[in-house]
């Protein structure tokens, strides 16, 4: 029998912001949108200013972020997703820089302060539990040290184990909305993403666990590794990608050191399907990020393999994977958290993956990175580099040998450019033989 609670409007709910407050948001799919949306229309009618509001990237509208809520509100996100982009590069949203597993201290040691948390939770079950489904990341730690927490009560929540489930007592004002969670349709790979998949395949053991991302890149990594055995999960995301591999008994988390036998992560975007498995599954944790991203939890894992991306690198192994020269795309993530936690496992592997030239025939592989760019993974901390032409590690080689060897994971078209500018720059002893 669940335990019941009162639920009023989300018009009601959001009568406890006030002008001057920190909201949080949940994120990704579980952004809540009802309230969202009552919170904006309490800013149309001039009720609210100066109110910030703080979450990693989220789906569905985020019009908070937008020039008319100049003054009323102020997006200040963990992460810069699609739907703040535009906002944030023109300077109407901004961006807290910090790598993904330090975004929960902001709240836990009073960095920022949260006065609204605004969550999404599944239907509370016979003991007085929800769970935040999707979205635990810094979301938990926003519910702990809220001054009050509204939770949208949605029938398609899933009910995630882990440190998802709280107890119906950390909640002080119920809405309930009906509404199915946002969805990331499958991003199918193209040659050049099934030929980095291949290469990074490569590099995975039996045995090891995985940390991946979500679209193209890692479904083509995924889509090579049915023959593998006994692989395991710790991640910050996952999304359909993992599925098959589940079904096909690969992924079983049985030589895993901690959380032995069980996918953990963070938060989660894909489709429905995702959303099902996830639901009552004791094989998946979904866990605070200080958890997932802590790079010495991280490094516990035997053979952690961790795949992320960038936007440029740069000859020396400069990775830069948050922005576009000074206009921020994205944000620091979790990168160099798996980056660090995985160099430092026993027999891990720490794999930066991307395209060798972007769709607009630019190449990724540059002489130096772009003005402004900010360097998320350090020269010192670069593993292994794989492009569609293959793959290197980078770990103690000297910067010559470092720019020949980009310089061949580089575009064809690309390579005389590099070369001159590796010669120009490290003088007449540089040599590239292509």
């Amino acid at each position: 029998m669940q335990k019941s609670y009162k639920a009023v409007s989300a018009e009601e709910a959001v009568k406890v912001i006030k002008s001057g407050d920190r909201v949080h948001l949940s994120a990704v799919a579980s952004a809540p949108q009802c309230l969202i949306k009552a919170m904006c229309e309490r800013g149309d009618r001039g009720e609210l200013k100066n109110v910030h509001i703080s979450h990693l990237h989220t789906e569905g509208p985020a019009p908070y972020a937008e020039a008319k809520y100049e003054g009323i509100f102020q997006l200040d996100s963990f992460f810069v997703g699609a739907n703040a982009r535009k906002d944030t590069q023109a300077g109407w949203a901004d961006y807290i820089p910090i790598f993904l597993g330090e975004t929960q201290r902001l709240y836990r040691e009073g960095y920022l302060k949260c006065n609204v948390a605004m969550v999404q939770v599944c239907p509370p079950d016979e003991h007085g539990f929800v769970s935040l489904g999707t979205s635990v990341d810094a979301t938990l730690s926003a519910i702990e040290t809220a001054d009050t927490v509204i939770a949208v009560v949605n029938k398609y929540v899933p009910r995630a184990f882990g440190d998802a489930l709280i107890p119906m007592s950390m909640i002080d004002i119920f809405v309930e909305d009906d509404k199915p969670l946002i969805e990331a349709p499958f991003a199918e790979p193209d040659e050049t993403e099934i030929a980095i998949g291949k290469h990074c395949a490569a590099l995975i053991e039996d045995g090891a666990c995985l940390q991946m991302g979500i679209g193209a890149m890692p479904n083509a990594v995924l889509a090579q590794l049915g023959n593998h055995k006994d692989l395991g999960i710790h991640t910050e995301m996952f999304a359909d990608g993992v599925l098959n591999l589940v079904e096909k008994g690969v992924i079983t988390g049985a030589k895993k050191k901690l959380d032995r036998g069980k996918m953990v992560s963070s938060f989660l975007m894909g489709s429905k399907r995702v959303y099902d498995f996830i639901d009552n599954n004791p094989m998946v944790a979904m866990m605070d990020i200080g958890y997932t991203n802590d790079p010495f939890i991280v490094a516990q894992q035997p053979k952690m393999t961790a795949i992320n991306s960038a936007l440029q690198i740069d000859l020396t192994g400069q990775v830069c994977a948050d922005s576009l020269g000074t206009k921020f795309w994205s944000g620091v993530g979790g990168q160099i958290d798996f980056v660090y936690g995985a160099s430092r496992s026993k027999g891990g592997k720490s794999i930066i993956a991307m395209p060798s030239i972007t769709k607009k025939g630019v190449s990724k592989i540059a002489p130096v990175l772009s003005p402004g760019a900010g360097v998320v993974t350090t020269r010192s901390h670069m593993h292994w580099i794989v492009t569609e032409y293959g793959a290197v590690d980078l770990y103690g080689m000297p910067m010559q040998d470092r720019a020949k060897a980009l310089i061949n994971l580089a575009h064809p078209s690309a390579r005389e450019e590099l070369d001159r500018a590796a010669f120009e720059r490290f003088g007449p002893h540089f040599h590239y033989f292509g």
